[in-house]
């Protein structure tokens, strides 16, 4: 790790040179930044339980003193650096994602609503689509896309690990996406792939990568995912345009370009937010966000509406947002264009899933999964989320919840679906402390002696301090460990 003392020796000379002509009186502020560390966040995951009930039982945990509200987020909080959240089991049962505090800014400025068509077109490694999908409160459809493969890997773990259900992972082209979704999404996030000046802190690594000629490769490929965007949402919807980078020609000279040749978008002001998440009772306080610099790109100043997060203004990195409506009118405006996914035809395959729903979940439970689809990926079944299009020829790494593996006439569930669940949703559970020394076992694969007379034998749902972590299967004595073997490492309670 880079001492903050030796952080400043490693910033580009262009970088610095830069930052002193467009700061003036500010640079001497912002270099000083620097020479602090960068602040850590979490975000509880209400997709789990309550906020106040988790943020009961993180306090608890962690100390209360330790965590304090992020302001732009209402499930957001900093914590201890000392703490390391990310090595307790809780992280692996879901109940939070680690995520830096100002990159909390853009899904929260996007504010879906469940029910919607949303896409988060950069979305690797699923901080903010996972910040959507608790927004979006498991209902309507949000597709979380990432062109580089890898990343798209890790994109769909992080979505099953917060027990999203109404989440498609798609590893494709902004090109491809816009030939197969014109006009059909409600809200999109452009969290675009940047020069990542505003991480310098946080990754003093990324100084070495960062050159002048990067800068304006990430503009012109930021205007042309904005362009794809702009084909893709509907008349009236919103688009999130987002960075971590101090570079104008990313930013406000970005967003100049973009509405000088889409000029049905308007810049949404500050105060029209505000009215919006106060009408909404939502806790959101944006006033520590500094305003775009309209001066930096062609003196418009409606760039003024913009935002800018900087590491000596507020506890978090540098970010950037802007927050774009489609003006046109929503009358008479129909997605049929794009089509919907046919439901599943095959009765045996219904019957052995109903079979195992019936043995597994209970009765309230499996109505609520009754208005979705079941869809067969290979051997994988899958629950669609609601009105999901068509995704064939697309590359797919997740189309839904995974239920379980088809295994000659019977389903074996998933982790996915471990974790989706709640202890109330089955007929079989156990539940460990997050220090117990049986659960720990648990995590590093093996087996637990069982003697609750309560638990059935068959599948059985484990949890920690009541929130679901995995499956095993009981036999009487004994639970058989059903812990993914990828995922197996020891853990401190």
């Amino acid at each position: 790790m880079t001492d903050t003392n030796d952080l400043l020796s490693l910033l580009p000379t262009d970088f610095t040179t830069k930052m002193q002509t467009l700061l003036g009186i500010e640079y001497e502020n912002f270099l000083r930044a620097y020479t602090t560390s960068h602040y850590v966040g979490l975000r509880i995951n209400p997709l789990k339980a309550g906020r106040k009930v988790l943020l009961t039982l993180l306090s608890d945990t962690f100390g209360a003193k330790n965590l304090s509200p992020v302001p732009w987020e209402p499930c957001g909080f900093y914590y201890n650096d000392a703490l390391r959240p990310g090595k307790h089991p809780y992280h692996e049962a879901g109940m939070y994602y680690i995520q830096e505090p100002s990159a909390m800014s853009a899904a929260a400025l996007l504010n879906p609503q469940p029910g919607e068509r949303v896409l988060d077109m950069c979305a690797a490694p699923g901080g903010k689509s996972t910040q959507l999908a608790c927004k979006m409160n498991q209902q309507g459809l949000l597709i979380a896309n990432e062109i580089h493969p890898a990343r798209a890997k890790a994109l769909s773990q992080n979505i099953e690990r917060l027990g999203i259900s109404n989440a498609i992972v798609t590893n494709e082209s902004a090109d491809r996406l816009a030939e197969r979704f014109p006009a059909y999404f409600h809200r999109i996030l452009v969290d675009a792939p940047c020069s990542g000046e505003g991480m310098f802190r946080k990754n003093p690594d990324a100084c070495a990568e960062w050159s002048l000629a990067e800068v304006a490769a990430c503009k012109e490929r930021s205007i042309d995912l904005l362009a794809r965007a702009a084909e893709m949402l509907l008349p009236g919807g919103r688009i999130v345009y987002s960075t971590c980078t101090f570079a104008p020609e990313e930013n406000e000279q970005t967003i100049a370009t973009f509405l000088a040749e889409h000029p049905q978008f308007a810049l949404v002001t500050l105060d029209a937010l505000r009215a919006e998440f106060a009408a909404a009772d939502c806790p959101v306080d944006f006033s520590l966000f500094s305003t775009g610099k309209p001066e930096w790109a062609n003196g418009e100043e409606d760039l003024q509406h913009t935002f800018r997060l900087w590491p000596h203004s507020l506890h978090g990195e540098g970010h950037f947002v802007a927050v774009l409506q489609n003006t046109e009118s929503t009358d008479s405006y129909s997605c049929s264009h794009v089509k919907k996914q046919k439901p599943l035809k095959d009765r045996s395959l219904q019957t052995i899933w109903q079979s195992f729903a019936d043995s597994l979940l209970t009765s309230n439970t499996i109505s609520s999964f009754s208005a979705r689809q079941l869809y067969l990926f290979g051997e994988q079944l899958y629950l669609l989320p609601e009105d999901c299009p068509i995704f064939d020829k697309l590359k797919v790494l997740r189309p839904g919840l995974h239920l379980g593996t088809l295994k000659k006439n019977r389903i074996e569930p998933s982790h996915a679906l471990a974790l989706f669940l709640h202890s109330g949703d089955v007929k079989n559970s156990v539940s460990y402390a997050s220090n117990d020394t049986d659960i720990l076992k648990y995590f590093s694969g093996e087996s637990l002696i069982c003697s609750d007379s309560k638990i059935d034998k068959g599948w059985c749902l484990v949890c920690i301090d009541g929130y679901s972590i995995g499956w095993g299967k009981f036999d009487g004595g004994t639970i058989k460990n059903h812990y993914p073997k990828g995922l197996r490492r020891p853990f401190s309670g």
